[in-house]
């Protein structure tokens, strides 16, 4: 039968358990073809490009309506 706890864990004692918690800030670099910020080993959303060939089609964005 599960109780209450027998004692208050303290701050300390719960930072030390979160502390693998943390965000990280994602690893970037540039695109060899059009220079913009990518992750590694991932296709470029800008210009669809993995390892020198085309791989995805890009839409080409509308002008907004004015």
């Amino acid at each position: 039968m599960a109780g209450q706890p027998k004692k208050r864990i303290s701050r300390a004692r719960q930072g030390e358990r979160r502390s693998h918690l943390a965000l990280k800030a994602p690893n970037l670099v540039a695109c060899p073809q059009c220079r913009t910020m990518k992750r590694p080993h991932v296709v470029c959303p800008n210009c669809g490009t993995y390892r020198g060939r085309q791989v995805v089609a890009i839409k080409q964005k509308k002008p907004a309506a004015t």
